[in-house]
């Protein structure tokens, strides 16, 4: 009975405690048998007596499979007081499968093969407060990537798309972010926008990547009432460069930007997406959303209007934090249909709120 009132008290807790939550994680395919784990949210403030300061995160998932497959991320989100300093960062590795379609915005189901990915990220971005609501700063990152084609004569190997199947790259990156949200969780009012442009050298030589990652988000958010935000987002992500790998290409879909869409279905040189989510938190521990958006991939020179493609969807959310805005997110989004294939659905849980 205990538990049972705090999950659904109306209570926030004020006292800016470090708070933790912690949840298995369990799934089932094919490709991967049962997969077991854990993920997990730390949230804590560096000046608790600071009411301005922004929460800080710390997202954690550590996964195994059957198969022998495995997926551990670790992810800090820190603003230092007053919000003067913000430091994010990702660790992962990864050895898992992902289904394979080729590249470009008319892949097609049957061609799917799936790939055993090993994959190694490690990068961190450092931003300073330059005037109100203004920031710069840097990121650097390392990526590393190992594939094995686990079905010979797949489109992975015949597909004629001069895949390697090994990757690095370094790369060093500037930023601008212009940031008036009232809050980085559950968002109500103000806007963001970053800017950011990375360059990778050529430090590996062979076949790894050398040139440029051009990143944009821009957010809008408006609280229409008392228990009512409409939410905005755009992004662009634009890779530029005389060998462009295809792990490296811009992918539409993910638990956050085109949800509905497997991630890596359609990728190449450029990402385009633009969606809004319409939210009511009919009371403090429970919200639902609805959300509605379009997005296309395309070659540099052959973006057109007709490409783009639709994706919407509705979802709850618990506040596992009412005070924070920390939330739980559950969401069921629809994609397109293409001729000769089932329609494209995504079914989400995750952590925190999509943008």
């Amino acid at each position: 009975m205990r538990l049972i009132r705090k999950i659904l008290s109306h209570d926030s807790d004020t006292s800016r405690k470090t708070s933790i939550i912690a949840l298995p994680a369990a799934a089932y395919s094919q490709e991967t048998g049962i997969e077991f784990g854990a993920l997990s949210i730390i949230s804590f403030y560096t000046d608790k007596a600071d009411t301005s300061t922004r929460s800080s995160t710390i997202n954690g998932i550590v996964t195994f499979t059957t198969k022998k497959q495995s997926n551990f991320v670790i992810k800090p989100d820190i603003w230092t007081s007053g919000n003067k300093y913000h430091i994010a960062g990702t660790l992962r590795y990864k050895k898992f499968p992902f289904d394979f379609y080729g590249t470009g915005n008319t892949t097609n189901l049957a061609d799917k093969d799936p790939i055993e990915q090993r994959l190694i990220v490690l990068n961190t971005e450092a931003e300073r407060k330059i005037a109100s609501g203004f920031y710069a700063g840097f990121n650097i990152g390392f990526e590393n990537y190992e594939y094995r084609d686990k079905i010979n004569g797949g489109i992975f190997e015949t597909g004629g798309f001069n895949l390697t199947r090994s990757g690095k790259v370094i790369y060093l990156g500037a930023s601008v972010i212009l940031d008036t949200r009232n809050t980085n969780t559950y968002t109500t009012r103000g806007n963001y926008l970053r800017l950011n442009y990375s360059y990778a050298p050529d430090f590996f030589g062979a076949e790894n990547f050398t040139g440029s990652l051009v990143k944009a988000d821009f957010r809008n958010f408006n609280r229409l009432s008392e228990k009512l935000v409409l939410g905005f987002q755009s992004t662009y992500q634009g890779l530029y460069g005389s060998k462009l790998p295809f792990y490296l290409l811009p992918q539409l879909g993910n638990d956050q930007i085109m949800r509905g869409y497997y991630t890596g279905r359609y990728r190449d040189q450029n990402l385009i997406t633009a969606h809004a989510e319409l939210r009511y938190r009919f009371v403090k521990r429970f919200a639902a959303a609805a959300f509605g958006g379009t997005g296309t991939v395309f070659r540099n020179g052959s973006f057109g209007m007709e490409d783009l493609k639709p994706n919407y969807g509705a979802g709850l959310r618990y506040f596992a934090d009412p005070g924070r805005g920390l939330t739980l997110r559950m969401d069921y989004a629809i994609g397109e249909q293409r001729r000769g294939e089932p329609r494209q659905t995504g079914f989400y849980l995750a952590l925190a709120e999509a943008f």
